[in-house]
């Protein structure tokens, strides 16, 4: 090494030093974060910034959404690495609250947050959610014509449309709570009936919105905030909220709308700045944030400000789950559900 580099280095040391140790210094807060991280990164940074506190959030990949996470925290339950368990869905988040991995919290910023969303112990409360809704392509189906799930059994679309396959995410919550309300015969008859109509089966609720907007299929079944992405991206989509009541409906059972869920994990390493990350994210200012972003979120509380092309919840016609029910069979159904859909 000639003098000049010497030189250089014997520099540069002091800064590589305090940049590895500034690496591998401890998070002040770990979140794991099944929700999408193009919506949730910011309000995290937001929250660093507010707070001082330095956060670790890891995020789950849309093939595995939620199930990875919630199988690592399973598997962490005697030596956790989580503080935080921010769910983009509720099934799974109850089933770990009832499997005793969460701790009671009762955050002041969820008292005006609906009691079907909040856990009568405090484990767990749900804000922000999206609807289950049918995504259109509008220049292969008027969406005038389309009212509900019956329309994905119709023989006129027959290989044309698709939703995802119920083994992650909100597509297996949703599952799990038709099983919860309707029964096991009528929701197997439905999966069966939907098998002989064509039903495209698909890996996620992204891949669904990407074959309708780009025209591989005429419409399916997903979320609220996967509509909403490619619409604002000026794709010819529309979206039909299914079996809603009106004049012509006035027996539609509704949808299910789906929330965020947030919990503390029992033994959270950093459990004092947990409770602080949870009430920054269960203010309203959150669930507004959360509405003007491209995610569409819908405001589970009255009077939250929030862009027009997302859904009021009091305008909507809903199922009402049963959500502890919903989570106690969701390990069970996932298991069953593997079994129909993975050959």
């Amino acid at each position: 090494m000639n003098t000049y580099a010497a030189r250089l280095t014997s520099f540069l040391a002091p800064f590589a030093l305090a940049a590895l140790a500034s690496c591998a210094r401890e998070p002040d807060l770990v979140v794991y974060c099944a929700l999408d991280q193009i919506f949730a990164e910011d309000l995290v940074r937001d929250f660093e910034r507010q707070s001082g506190l330095t956060v670790r959030a890891e995020f789950d990949v849309e093939a595995a959404k939620t199930v990875g996470l919630v199988a690592r925290i399973r598997e962490e339950r005697n030596r956790p690495r989580c503080d935080v368990f921010w769910n983009n869905e509720i099934a799974h988040t109850v089933a770990l609250a009832e499997d005793g991995l969460l701790q009671s919290y009762p955050s002041p910023s969820a008292a005006d947050i609906p009691a079907e969303f909040r856990d009568s112990e405090h484990r767990w409360t749900g804000f922000a959610a999206r609807a289950r809704v049918l995504i259109v392509n509008t220049n292969l189906a008027n969406p005038a014509e389309l009212h509900g799930l019956a329309d994905l059994l119709d023989p006129k679309w027959k290989g044309k449309v698709c939703m995802a396959r119920p083994l992650t995410g909100t597509t297996l919550t949703h599952a799990t709570a038709l099983y919860a309300t309707y029964g096991e015969e009528a929701t197997n008859l439905w999966f069966d009936e939907l098998t002989a109509a064509g039903v495209n089966f698909v890996q996620s609720n992204g891949q669904v919105m990407r074959m309708v907007r780009e025209g591989s299929m005429a419409f399916g079944l997903t979320d609220t905030d996967d509509y909403w992405v490619a619409k604002k991206a000026g794709y010819p989509v529309a979206q039909v909220v299914p079996d809603q009541r009106d004049a012509a409906h006035v027996d539609a059972r509704g949808t299910f709308l789906i929330p965020n869920t947030i919990g503390i994990l029992k033994a959270a390493p950093h459990a004092e700045n947990a409770r602080k990350f949870v009430d920054f994210v269960l203010a309203r200012e959150t669930e507004a944030k959360l509405a003007a972003a491209d995610g569409a979120q819908i405001p589970l509380r009255a009077g939250v400000a929030k862009p027009e092309h997302v859904l009021d919840i009091d305008k909507l016609t809903l199922i009402h789950a049963d959500w502890k029910q919903v989570g106690a069979q969701i390990p069970a159904r996932m298991e069953q559900l593997k079994g129909r859909f993975v050959q």
